[in-house]
């Protein structure tokens, strides 16, 4: 099979990356109580869009990067719950919100569309 190599040359990465980078930072401002809870999971959550893309990038097929590339989709999912749920607790404002909730829909399509180019179509 042909290298799937370069993940990190990914726009999808490159964004997935820069998100969870913003939700560390946003993060360290949410209540002490919630250390080891919400923040704890919405880091995670961040996190396992780019590592699963990396860890997926690295297996032997194109069938099994397409299924990282699915556990990645799942967490971009959650990471929208969390931040919904950040929000309505008040330990983020409207506006931040929206602009995170935005990002990571953009890049759950992105990952929609990784989905579809790694899907081998027989003729």
């Amino acid at each position: 099979m042909e290298r799937i190599g370069g993940v990190e040359d990914l726009e999808v990465f490159k964004r997935g990356h820069q998100l969870t980078l913003t939700i560390y930072k946003v993060s360290r401002k949410f209540p002490d109580e919630e250390r080891f809870s919400l923040t704890s999971q919405i880091r995670r959550a961040a996190a396992s869009i780019g590592a699963n893309l990396m860890e997926g990038s690295h297996r032997l097929s194109r069938r099994e990067f397409r299924q990282f590339v699915g556990v990645a989709k799942g967490s971009a999912g959650e990471l929208k719950y969390h931040l919904l749920l950040a929000k309505d607790l008040g330990y983020m404002p409207q506006n931040q919100y929206h602009v995170l909730r935005s990002e990571a829909e953009q890049i759950s399509k992105m990952l929609n569309g990784l989905v579809r180019a790694l899907t081998v179509t027989k003729h």
